[in-house]
């Protein structure tokens, strides 16, 4: 069956030559409509584009999931495609962030073990929506507002991450399901309203499309592109920035930066702080620093952080003629 949705994803992986042909491809199936929408997408386009598939798995062991290994595992035989699984030895907490990090370390490693270079995740436009109102209502920038992109680079470069659908819905996924009566694994934990995410994509996003704009996910999406260019080049302009102001990984010579524009400024500051710190730099101890770029020699600034055993620490910038340095 060729369908208008097998028609839309091979033209964008024509564009965006982000699945090329001759390649090895980890599908992450989790038995909803989008991955397995992805799956069968995929396995219908692998005669044109000469790919070797096979189908992943990652239980959780979680108590609502008993019995889903099974039904991806019949999936996988009548679809006539290799199947891997990874079942958590440990207990994983039933939390948003810890899953995730656990199912992503299970993937990278099933990928490893057998040789594939591209893992696929059927992330959607409705999952990129979610991501940026969670992300800006926590306050993120522009590298947060766009964190989830076509595809970005696992195991130092071993692998590649790939989220083909990223231009379709989830009503599209949900339509595309029905029409090739694929067997959808209704996951209960997606109802559960004490995970933040869950609580974005069943109130908020709905109450938007009614309430304000009926296109809000197309129209984020295409924000999410626009921002996503301009943070790329700006970082490429603050590494370049960086690379001329450095002296070592504790000063750098804040004469590059003081004419350069604060957007530049703040970049150059986060990466130079994010160095010396056991983690990120937040938006106050940046603008902290970047304060110091034009302020009057031997001028000190202090900025409360973390350190790794999450005991109170502070960390000391002072400039001592055209340098900005950590104490």
């Amino acid at each position: 069956m060729w369908t208008n949705y097998h028609a839309t994803l091979h033209q964008v992986l024509k564009n965006k030559n982000i699945l090329p042909k001759n390649g090895k491809i980890l599908v992450a199936v989790s038995g909803g409509q989008d991955s397995l929408c992805l799956a069968r997408l995929i396995l219908d386009l692998q005669s044109k584009w000469d790919w070797e598939v096979a189908i992943a798995h990652c239980h959780h062991n979680w108590a609502l999931d008993e019995g889903l290994p099974e039904h991806i595992a019949q999936i996988a035989h009548d679809w006539q495609v290799n199947f891997y699984l990874e079942t958590a030895t440990q207990k994983i907490p039933e939390k948003e962030a810890s899953a995730r990090k656990w199912r992503y370390q299970a993937l990278n490693k099933i990928a490893l073990n057998y040789g594939f270079n591209y893992l696929v995740t059927g992330h959607t436009k409705s999952d990129r929506t979610e991501t940026f109102l969670y992300n800006l209502i926590r306050g993120a920038g522009s590298d947060g507002l766009t964190s989830l992109n076509w595809s970005r680079e696992l195991s130092h470069n071993q692998i590649k991450l790939v989220r083909p659908l990223l231009n379709f819905s989830r009503q599209d996924t949900l339509k595309f399901c029905e029409l090739c009566q694929l067997p959808i694994w209704l996951d209960p934990y997606n109802q559960n309203k004490k995970f933040s995410r869950n609580r974005i994509r069943l109130d908020l996003i709905p109450y938007l499309q009614e309430k304000f704009n009926p296109q809000v996910e197309h129209h984020i999406a295409q924000t999410i592109e626009i921002l996503k260019a301009d943070r790329e080049y700006l970082n490429q302009q603050a590494e370049e920035l960086y690379l001329q102001g450095i002296i070592n990984t504790t000063t750098i010579n804040r004469q590059i930066l003081k004419d350069k524009p604060l957007s530049l400024q703040r970049r150059v500051i986060k990466k130079f702080l994010g160095q010396n710190l056991a983690k990120m730099p937040n938006f106050e101890q940046i603008e902290e620093v970047v304060t110091l770029i034009n302020a009057p020699n031997k001028s000190k600034s202090s900025s409360l952080g973390k350190s790794q055993n999450n005991h109170s620490s502070f960390i000391l910038a002072q400039v001592q003629d055209d340098l900005l340095t950590l104490i």
